[in-house]
């Protein structure tokens, strides 16, 4: 079974200048590369992945910043964005920033990369180009590792292993049968649907204060100083520690619910349109003037959404699940809050506040989220005692490796035929 392995990394300062330098040539690469594919799009055509590869190999010659990096390196960015072009489409993938987007760069191949452990606390692995380099051993690797990839998180550099543990997923469960049903919200981050709560504050008040004290102190220094340098990174520590917070949380929630359950049922939540922001409504008696349309509260709301990592939560039971053959399945989460779990009526007046729900109908009294929880189990029992036959869950469509060889092949015409164009070649960086 592939996993990840995360160390901090301990850089010399030497090894440290280099590893900028990679990973600002591999989003120079991703950059111009994402540029070529839009020109091409714009004049009726289209390039790929092989056809940019060959001309970053070509354009070495003329830019030794690009030579002297690792060749691996580049063309998994140029694999990376064909990936993100061919799932989200050209025009929505993003560009590569300096400030926004911290350097990160990917060796895909294992056989070039050599772990060592030197003792109890510390070990060093040999990357291409880049030598020796110490990590701490803070969890055994537990396998072969099929890549890895250099990151920076502020201060510090980071690698990740992708491993090869060997270990089988189990046949079923160790508790055959349990089930919970799981509603995430604001005041409580994860309600169970046996009545348990999973919750954690992730920013104190003194420190949410703090924060804006800082965000203060940052807008106020001049821009490209020194202070501002200085600010900004005050500020992203403070991020960090809140960030670090709610991973684990997360890992530990979904290390609860994973080992406890064979099923475990999530309301499928569109987090980026519960967190859209409100448009201005304009006052037809004044003109130039709006309308109160709640955006303040809005704006609050969506901040404590975001705040709470409620995919963050899902992903990682997902990800413990390949381990305890738990499965994880999601539901409408529609009037899920509205509905009475004991005579199914549906009725926005049950839900009298956060955390009273009192059925108009039966009179069932219960916790809002508790009894929300308890829906979406009941929903999730039905949708995974009726699958889709002849469906495997999580299958995915298969590539049309006949209509790609096609387009390589119609790619390489059209490349001859507009030579004289200035498109033949990437544009240069």
């Amino acid at each position: 079974m592939l996993t990840g392995r995360k160390y901090r990394l301990d850089f010399t300062p030497e090894q440290g200048e280099f590893a900028e330098r990679i990973g600002g040539a591999c989003r120079s690469v991703w950059n111009t590369a994402l540029e070529q594919r839009r020109i091409y799009r714009r004049r009726g055509g289209w390039i790929g992945y092989h056809d940019q590869a060959r001309q970053v190999a070509e354009a070495k010659d003329d830019f030794p910043w690009l030579a002297e990096v690792p060749g691996h390196c580049l063309q998994q960015a140029l694999i990376d964005l064909d990936q993100a072009c061919a799932r989200h489409g050209t025009w929505k993938v993003r560009w590569k920033s300096k400030v926004a987007n911290p350097p990160s760069f990917r060796f895909p191949e294992g056989g070039k990369i050599t772990v060592e452990r030197l003792n109890r606390r510390w070990a060093r692995v040999k990357l291409p180009k880049l030598g020796w380099v110490r990590f701490r051993l803070t969890r055994p690797l537990g396998g072969k590792a099929k890549n890895a990839t250099v990151s920076r998180d502020g201060e510090h550099w980071y690698i990740s292993f992708l491993v090869e543990d060997a270990v089988t997923p189990p046949e079923r469960h160790a508790d055959p049968g349990s089930a919970v049903g799981i509603d995430r919200g604001v005041v409580k981050v994860v309600t169970r649907s046996d009545g348990r709560f999973h919750h954690r504050v992730f920013a104190r008040d003194r420190e949410v204060e703090h924060a804006k004290k800082l965000q203060r102190d940052f807008v106020r220094t001049a821009k490209g100083s020194a202070r501002r340098k200085e600010a900004a990174g005050r500020v992203a520590a403070m991020a960090r520690k809140v960030r670090r917070r709610r991973e684990d949380f997360a890992a530990k929630t979904a290390h609860t619910l994973a080992t406890g359950f064979e099923m475990v049922v999530f309301e499928a939540l569109t987090t980026k349109n519960m967190t859209a922001g409100v448009e201005p409504r304009p006052d037809p008696e004044q003109p130039g003037a709006f309308l109160p349309n709640g955006a303040a509260a809005k704006t609050g709301l969506n901040r404590s959404i975001l705040d709470k990592g409620w995919y963050r939560i899902e992903l990682a039971t997902r990800s413990r699940a390949r381990y305890t053959g738990t499965h994880v399945i999601t539901v409408n989460p529609a009037y899920t809050s509205q509905t009475c779990n004991v005579c199914t009526v549906v009725d926005r007046k049950s839900r009298e506040s956060q955390a009273v729900f009192r059925c108009t109908s039966c009179g069932h009294i219960e916790h809002a989220d508790v009894n929300a929880a308890k829906n979406v189990l009941t929903a999730g029992r039905a949708e995974f005692a009726q699958p889709r036959p002849g469906v495997r869950a999580g299958a995915r469509k298969p590539r049309n490796r006949v209509g790609r060889k096609a387009n390589r092949q119609a790619t390489a015409a059209q490349s001859t035929a507009t030579a004289g164009s200035g498109l033949a070649g990437i544009p240069r960086l």
